[in-house]
């Protein structure tokens, strides 16, 4: 669940660490998102190697897709599963991933149509 105020991590090559996130978005009074849900956030940190080539700059406002979260999620199976932090990805107003690789293993849950292009980015699904 991620709220206002969530330091979350950047699990792409776009250049940033941290962000931090500032409003939730998809619908009046909205004030959790889960797993592929869409957010704006503000980056706080950004890779020592990558600040003079970064895509990002600190300060910046950008749009992010959750893609790992600590609280667990139920399948339609009945399985359970979680991750060990809460992990984005940036995106651009066209829905678009600004990096070119995404670290680590996503959630089967964003294969949908919407989420497409991002999912395809990834190293393996769970």
């Amino acid at each position: 669940m991620i709220q206002q105020q969530t330091l979350l991590k950047v699990v792409d090559n776009s250049g940033a660490k941290t962000v931090k996130c500032i409003k939730v978005l998809g619908g009046y009074k909205r004030k959790s998102a889960f797993i592929g849900d869409i957010v704006i956030v503000s980056v706080q940190e950004l890779r020592n190697k990558f600040k003079i080539t970064s895509k990002v700059k600190k300060g910046e406002v950008l749009s992010a897709i959750i893609l790992r979260t600590k609280l667990s999620k139920k399948r339609k199976d009945g399985s359970r599963f979680f991750f060990d932090e809460n992990v984005v990805t940036l995106i651009n107003k066209q829905e678009k991933s600004l990096a070119t690789r995404i670290l680590g293993p996503l959630p089967v849950e964003l294969r949908k149509n919407k989420l497409m292009k991002v999912a395809s980015l990834a190293a393996g699904f769970i």
